[in-house]
């Protein structure tokens, strides 16, 4: 069954019913690659099958986890098994043995130090140490607590490890504990215990309270309160809730829901989810009012309702009743989720507010389930086995993203605890000794940056018949971008294997990419799906370094050029049907008087002409229908170097330069093509100077600019439709406009073009622009990996990639003022200026208007005088160019030094700069200073009470 063309009335699929017009006909032209206007169904499902398989390898491309391995190992010192490993604020693993030795780790498993938490008295009596259950740090206050086999709730200094008071008496042994916040003086305190009960202190007031116990009488050693105490005082509150009927494996108080989440080996009370005081029941509490009232009546025994266990209401806790109990959980508000893991090794999600059915089953695990982290900001979820074997899954779609078995990560032993810290992105191991999984991190030049791709951006081009920007990369992979949002639409992988691509282009309707890798084939393809069409292939694997789309004589060509110093051309022909193409055969002209060195850039020039540059500054203009060379157009300055004297000193003088002649972009002048007096074609070398060429008559250089204030080489050149300007972007990072207007366009030109604007829009080379005249938007791609976008004055839009998307029709949107961050703090962005380049000193600037006159100044004070700027002379353009300090002079009296330069200056130069004072906001005379220790300290003397004394203010008073 076949689709007729969009402007037909064909029925339409119920699913596409929902789109509208302009949304089905890009649909159309989407799938319709071959432009011949009807699609098969066949077409369809092919398009639609391989954009969904392109959209799923990208989406595992994007998940893609990975540890180092093996696991790094570190000896313990503890005797006693470790029964807990948390992380402190400052990024260090705290461990805690049942004998109560405390160490503390390095992310990079250095022991930093060890203590012992161990009381004065029980030193002193050699009793035995407490068993210890569990610790909980209290970070708010400094403190740490835990849980002994006394039944004691002890309180240490994080800082020093005194024991500062304990809570005893308690009816049984607190096994799990959990601290949480509730307000800027509130928290609770909470344990389970092997009843099956949650217990929970509740503490107001909380450091006047914590102090008021440390003045109670000591008991070995430790401020002692008792249970009774705390369940009776004024800022405090003790709660028993009967929960399980299992010992407690695992609780945690969350205030985003304002419940406690506990769990046990019992399948019936595997899960609960309760509230901290209970409900108000009316009838629950005459019950226990009148249950009070008699208790008194018949006896005059004091209260001991916090011993008592009671069950809270059926409305005050959800139960999750789980086959084989869990043994271990986590939760996330952010993501509403719950995970559950235990004995029947399976790992369980469940939406809390449904106990009745998971939201899903994560099977794979060959041992019971030993612990569970969510890592909400990144979307997994980490679970252990008792096996030590090591899984990651997605939380979106349930998949396993990694397996870790312990013959990878090398850890032996049995486990007896387990933490992942999303500081240090590492999960801790225990076993007899402490070992650290760390995660893979994303390359990233700076958190503040947005990257594009992860490796370093080719080239980078605008389709204006989808209004979509597609870039590709070192690692073979192409994306493509909504342009006016700035936001991802689709990426396909491994376009040429695993080499790069070097070169991209569209045919004539925009709707196939043609892409040249540095594997020497061209490809074609329907970038909305990343189906390869068709595949161009030439005798030799040389890299391809450029590539154009010729229309001649109705008849369609693909061109490229590249390391094999030859020119390929390939039929684009609709009825060659064959998957592979070899290219026509080469022009007699090509082969025999062609280049001699590496092609680097291709541009063609209605009707008939192209243009390539090489490697060694030659640039050769052809005749496409006779396949001869029409001129070769050879730099002034390169021919006389050429044909000077052949002495060894020359020739090694050559030898140096070879390395500044490559010419990486020429472009032709396409409004001029047919006027003999004009400069037709321009080139970006050699020596990164601009040349402008007229090419009749054998070629004649009409102009000559240098093209980059940093002694950058030119990388890529573009001009607008009426070829008025230039846009030229240099190996620095760095993009100027040039006014072309009349340049050259009446015979030679001495003076160079006016250079409108310029800035700085990636730290590293600049390998591809485009300009979408429509928008007035200008984007550029760089080794930084990063596509970015800008307007023709040179404001940020932002980089393609970013969390918050663009409006490219309001302004308001744009990142503009803001520049971005690593091209902020980049010290080549800085401002040329004579402190900067320690030709003066801070105090120099300052005092220069006193320093006029006097002779040892007038060399400074000359510097800072003002003259008239005037264009380079046409023959010495090829010197360095320099910001004249005339002109800084004039920029200092409008606007000063410490105010104009900021903070942006601060740290980036004047910190390296040897002898010179750092300035922060406003140098001043005193900031010059320098002083010097005394050599000989001049001896006191004390004052006589009996001399006379001078008063200064006698005569004043008289």
């Amino acid at each position: 069954m076949a689709a007729a063309s969009p402007g037909s009335r064909s029925p339409v699929p119920a699913k596409l019913g929902s789109l509208n017009e302009e949304q089905i006909v890009a649909l159309f032209m989407k799938i319709d690659s071959s432009s011949d206007g009807e699609i098969a169904w066949d077409e369809f499902c092919t398009y639609m099958q391989l954009e969904y398989a392109e959209k799923e390898e990208a989406v595992l491309r994007d998940k893609d986890v990975a540890f180092h391995l093996p696991a790094a190992m570190g000896s313990t010192p503890h005797r006693e098994p470790i029964v807990k490993v948390s992380h402190t604020p400052d990024n260090t693993f705290m461990a805690l043995g049942q004998d109560g030795m405390v160490t503390f780790w390095s992310p990079n498993l250095d022991l930093k130090r060890t203590r012992s938490v161990v009381t004065e008295q029980q030193q002193t009596n050699r009793i035995k140490n407490k068993w210890i259950t569990d610790f909980v740090l209290m970070s708010q206050y400094n403190k740490f607590i835990i849980g002994t086999g006394d039944r004691e709730i002890q309180f240490y200094e994080l800082s020093n490890f005194e024991p500062y008071c304990q809570i005893s008496g308690f009816e049984t042994v607190p096994l799990k504990l959990d601290y949480c916040p509730t307000g800027p003086a509130e928290c609770l305190v909470l344990f389970g215990d092997s009843e099956g009960c949650v217990n929970i202190v509740v503490i107001q007031n909380t450091g006047e309270t914590l102090r008021n116990w440390k003045k109670f009488p000591k008991t070995e050693g430790i401020a002692s309160v008792n249970v009774e105490v705390v369940a009776n005082g004024s800022f405090t509150k003790y709660i028993r809730w009967k929960v399980h009927r299992d010992w407690v494996g695992q609780l945690r108080y969350y205030d985003d829901i304002r419940s406690v989440i506990s769990c046990s080996n019992h399948a019936n009370s595997a899960l609960v989810i309760g509230c901290v005081s209970g409900s108000t029941h009316v009838e629950q509490q005459l019950k226990e009012i009148s249950h009070d009232k008699s208790t008194a009546s018949k006896s005059r025994m004091p209260n001991l309702t916090y011993s008592q266990t009671r069950k809270r209401l059926d409305t005050d806790e959800t139960v999750f009743k789980i086959y084989k109990g869990v043994k271990t959980f986590d939760f996330s508000k952010e993501k509403n989720l719950i995970v559950t893991g235990g004995m029947d090794r399976i790992v369980r999600t469940w939406n809390p507010y449904v106990p009745s059915k998971p939201t899903g089953m994560l099977r794979g695990h060959n041992a019971p389930i030993f612990h569970l982290h969510i890592s909400a900001e990144e979307n997994r979820i980490f679970s252990v086995s008792t096996d030590k074997t090591v899984k990651v899954w997605d939380t979106s779609d349930q998949s396993c993203l990694i397996t870790v078995t312990a013959k990878s990560h090398k850890i032996r032993g049995d486990l007896m605890c387990c933490h992942y810290s999303s500081l240090a992105k590492s999960l801790a191991m225990v076993t007899d000794q402490l070992a650290l999984l760390q995660l893979k991190m994303k390359s990233s030049l700076n958190a503040d940056i947005v990257l594009s791709h992860k490796e370093a951006v080719q080239c980078c081009k605008y389709n204006s018949s989808f209004k979509q920007v597609i870039s590709c990369s070192d690692a073979s992979v192409v994306k493509v971008w909504d342009f006016e949002t700035g936001t991802q639409i689709f990426e396909f992988s491994g376009a040429h294997g695993d080499k790069p691509v070097t070169c991209m282009t569209f045919d004539s309707t925009e709707r196939r990419l043609i892409t040249g890798g540095r594997d020497g084939v061209l490809r074609i393809w329907n970038f909305n799906n990343g189906h390869c069409l068709k595949s161009l292939i030439k005798d030799n694997t040389e890299e391809v370094t450029d590539c154009c789309y010729v229309e001649l004589l109705r008849n369609r060509y693909v061109v490229s050029v590249g390391w094999d110093h030859r020119i390929n051309i390939y039929a684009d022909a609709a009825e060659d049907f064959h998957h592979y193409q070899s290219p026509l055969p080469k022009w007699t002209d090509d082969v025999a008087h062609g280049h001699k060195d590496d092609i680097l850039s291709v541009a063609t020039c209605p009707p008939n002409l192209l243009a390539t540059s090489a490697y060694d500054g030659k640039v050769i203009v052809w005749n496409m229908v006779s396949g001869h060379i029409y001129c070769h157009l050879v730099s002034p300055e390169l021919r006389n170097n050429s044909y000077s004297s052949s002495d060894d000193e020359d020739d090694n003088r050559l030898k140096q330069d070879t390395s500044d002649l490559s010419i990486k972009k020429v472009v032709f002048l396409k409004s001029r093509a047919g006027k003999k007096d004009a400069a037709q074609l321009i080139a970006s070398g050699p020596k990164g100077q601009i040349h402008f060429w007229n090419i009749f008559q054998g070629g004649h250089l009409y102009g000559l600019v240098n093209g980059s204030k940093k002694q950058g080489t030119v990388t890529g050149m573009i001009l607008n439709a009426s070829d008025t300007l230039l846009f030229t972007a240099d190996s620095l990072g760095f993009v100027y406009v040039w006014d072309l207007d009349g340049f050259c366009e009446d015979g030679e030109a001495p003076i160079p073009p006016a250079l409108t604007r310029d800035w700085r829009a990636h730290i590293q080379s600049i390998t591809g622009m485009d300009l979408i005249e429509e928008n007035n938007i200008l984007i550029t791609c760089s080794q930084d990996c990063t596509v970015r976008v800008w307007t023709l004055e040179g404001n940020f839009v932002g980089t393609f990639g970013q969390p918050d998307p663009w409006d490219i029709y309001n302004p308001s949107t744009y990142s503009h003022p803001m520049v971005p961050y690593d091209v902020l703090v980049d010290p080549l962005s800085m401002p040329s200026h004579p402190v900067i380049d320690r030709r003066m000193s801070v105090a120099d600037v300052v005092h220069a208007d006193s320093m006029e006159g006097s002779d040892a100044g007038d060399d400074d004070v000359d510097a800072l005088q003002t003259r008239p700027h005037t264009a380079p002379n046409f023959s010495t353009l090829h010197t360095e160019l320099l910001v004249g300090d005339d002109e800084i002079a004039e920029e200092l009296k409008r606007q000063p030094f410490g105010k104009a330069i900021g903070k942006r200056l601060r740290h980036e130069k004047m910190m390296n700069a040897p002898n010179k004072f750092k300035d922060h906001g406003g140098p001043n005379a005193y900031q010059s200073l320098q002083c010097y220790d005394l050599v000989d300290t001049p001896e006191i003397i004390p004052p006589n009470p009996s001399a006379e004394i001078d008063d200064p203010f006698a005569d004043i008073l008289d």
